[in-house]
This record gives structure tokens, C-alpha cells and sequence, in this order.
């Protein structure tokens, strides 16, 4: 055999062998990549939400409630006004709650609170909350988004 037909079939060999561990490389990273990355979901395209009647709801509390892929908060102060918020905190998108014992809008992750105006007013939140619509037709609740 000549010793130049033998080197081009090593060369061959040696790049068939590359690129299969090439592929079977690719093939292993990349379900663990996508995995680790998760994909983009689209914001759902929810402009208002019914949340029952006003008897429902005692004056002096918050309720959590599902506005499209997010949560939203609704308060009844205790002059038995309505506000709705949304219950995603400023700072890192935790989920806050109304606590009756401070009188506030509260996010148990860093212990930022907010007034009942959705203003940041203590921890790291930077910016208030931002502030939903509530329209009361006849005795039925429904939270809008503000477009």
C-alpha cells in the first residue's frame, strides 16, 4: 500500500471519529442547556378579570387573585374603597400579600413593604407596584389593566 493512501485514510478516520464526538457532544449539552434556560412564555392578553361580588370581600382585607400568568392583589380598606394591585414585588418578582397587623403591602422575601397606594416604602423594592383598575357594576368586582 502506499504510504500516502494510508495516511489519507488514518486522516479519515481521525476526522469520522471528531465529528461523531462532536455530535454526540452536541446531542448531551443541548437538552441540559435548554433545560437550565427555560423558554420565553407570552404574556396573556387579559385586559379585565371578574372577582365576584363586593359582599364577598370583608373591609380591612386582601385577597390574591390570577390576572393572566401573573397575580394580582385586591384590598378593601376599611372605609370599604377598592384597589387593585399587582402582587409582583419591584424588586425580584416575588409575590406580596397584605398583612392586616401593619396596615401594609408586604413582600416576605426582603421584607419590602408598600403603602395601600402601592408606593414603596421600606426595603430594597425600587419602584412602586403597579396599580390595576377596579370598576364595580352593580355588586360585581372586575380588576382592568390600564392600557
Amino acid at each position: 500500500m502506499e504510504p500516502g493512501l494510508r495516511k489519507s485514510r488514518r486522516d479519515f478516520l481521525n476526522y469520522l471519529l471528531g465529528f461523531g464526538f462532536i455530535g454526540w457532544l452536541i446531542s448531551v449539552l443541548y437538552p441540559v442547556i435548554k433545560y437550565i434556560i427555560p423558554p420565553k412564555l407570552p404574556e396573556a392578553k387579559i385586559k379585565s378579570v371578574k372577582l365576584g361580588k363586593v359582599d364577598d370581600f370583608k373591609p380591612g382585607t386582601g385577597t390574591i387573585f390570577k390576572f393572566g400568568n401573573k397575580p394580582g392583589l385586591l384590598l378593601r380598606l376599611e372605609n370599604g374603597e377598592f384597589r387593585a394591585f399587582s402582587a409582583v414585588c419591584t424588586h425580584l418578582d416575588c409575590t406580596v400579600q397584605y398583612r392586616e397587623d401593619m396596615k401594609a403591602i408586604w413582600c416576605a422575601c426582603h421584607n419590602g413593604k408598600y403603602d395601600l397606594n402601592g408606593r414603596n416604602i421600606s426595603g430594597p423594592p425600587p419602584r412602586p407596584l403597579e396599580q390595576f383598575r377596579v370598576i364595580i357594576r352593580g355588586d360585581e368586582i372586575y380588576v382592568t389593566k390600564e392600557a
